[in-house]
């Protein structure tokens, strides 16, 4: 197993998309939305390397669409804009076309090709792009240093409660390189990618291919590993933009200092995940469901995700109910090749289940861990060396009136 080399990685405190050298963000109040921002976009002083990660929803959104050829046509994108509000999914012909009117007028402003200016919308599937508020918006597009990060993590936020931003610092080929993050999501959060949006930065100088496999490789041990209610929606992506401003020496796979970069990239990617999780519709707890033993990667993964999906055990866990047979049963219906006589089962430090049979313990002990806001569930298959870790929250009675009146 590899190790991550969290010590030579710097948390920064307030970074963001902009914290890397190049990059400014904003955001405004548009009129999609009654009162809050509503459009927002982030810009590079020069074309930056780009990967794109995007949901796996047979119905994906004209915008994604668009920022996916984008990115094929050269790699690269300089632009990003983002409106919130209405999700230009579901659209038809018009929809493509609101996209891609978005994407000339944003090149238009900033005088950059199209193909350079990725777009992303979030919010009511199926209701036509107010094009009219939206091209007013681009006309504003401010790409001065004063540009405001935070103001742009507002924007593309939906049912979110808080804004998600996060960066980090490494020394690589004696440069201080930084990435950047800002992510929306609080609902209809589920594996292979969900109602979430997430842009990633950064001024190191990396090769395309390279780019794209650290994106994949990390989205599929974060953003992949997080559920809050096991729907999966249309317009999703994670765009990563490297623009090689701090001139350091390519970095690709053969690189001495390449694991250093993804395992950044990972920091920042878990960290936005987690606030995800964390800002579930309705959420009080953020659970992490810790899986270890397994006789694969992918065995380690999917129990994860199977536990971290119960309905049941994100219920009990919001009763404060130390139901262990909930986790059993989502370990045993994971559909991998578990041997119900080996596996372990705790909550917390507290021990429930071992080899595959109950252990005595003080359900009042379980009962006031499970009122914590932030709970562990830790399932060892002791059958192999791999692991994996998933996130979540709890499932509450506020999900349910969040989500009856979502558009009313």
């Amino acid at each position: 197993m590899v190790t991550v080399q969290t010590e030579a990685i710097e948390l920064l405190k307030e970074g963001h998309v902009t914290t890397p050298k190049g990059f400014t963000a904003g955001g405004i109040h548009c009129g999609i939305r009654k009162k809050r921002r509503d459009f927002g976009w982030i810009y590079s002083e020069t074309p930056a390397v780009a990967a794109g990660v995007y949901t796996m929803n047979a119905f994906q959104a004209a915008p994604l669409k668009v920022t996916k050829r984008a990115i094929a046509e050269s790699n690269q994108l300089q632009a990003i804009i983002v409106n919130a509000g209405v999700a230009n999914a579901c659209t038809g012909q018009q929809g493509d076309i609101d996209a891609e009117e978005m994407q000339q007028n944003a090149a238009s402003i900033l005088n950059i090709p199209a193909s350079y200016v990725g777009v992303a919308s979030t919010g009511v599937i199926g209701t036509p792009l107010p094009m009219d508020k939206i091209n007013t918006a681009i006309q504003e597009i401010s790409i001065t240093n004063e540009s405001a990060p935070h103001h742009f993590a507002d924007a593309i936020l939906t049912t979110d409660t808080v804004t998600k931003q996060v960066a980090v610092q490494i020394e690589i080929d004696g440069k201080t390189i930084t990435i950047g993050g800002a992510a929306k999501g609080s609902g209809m959060i589920h594996p292979n990618m969900a109602t979430m949006l997430g842009f990633i930065t950064t001024d190191a100088a990396v090769e395309a291919d390279s780019l794209q496999l650290a994106l994949k490789q990390t989205t599929d041990k974060t953003f992949n590993m997080i559920t809050v209610d096991g729907d999966c929606s249309t317009n999703d992506m994670v765009i990563l933009m490297a623009n090689g401003m701090q001139e350091n020496k390519v970095l690709n796979v053969s690189h001495p200092q390449w694991r250093l970069f993804v395992d950044a990239l990972n920091m920042v990617s878990e960290e936005l995940a987690k606030m995800i999780a964390r800002d579930g519709e309705g959420a009080t707890k953020l659970i992490e469901v810790n899986v270890k033993g397994a006789p694969s990667q992918e065995t380690a993964s999917q129990v994860a995700k199977a536990v971290i999906s119960s309905n049941l055990v994100k219920t009990a866990i919001y009763g404060s109910d130390p139901n262990w047979g909930r986790i059993v049963c989502a370990v045993g219906y994971s559909e991998q090749p578990i041997d119900p006589n080996k596996v372990c089962v705790a909550i917390g430090e507290i021990s429930v289940v071992k080899d595959g049979v109950p252990v005595a313990f003080n359900e009042l002990d379980g009962k006031h861990y499970l009122q914590q806001k932030d709970i562990s569930l830790h399932v060892n298959l002791q059958d192999g060396p791999y692991n994996a870790t998933a996130w979540g929250c709890d499932l509450t009675y506020d999900y349910v009136k969040i989500n009856a009146s979502y558009r009313t």
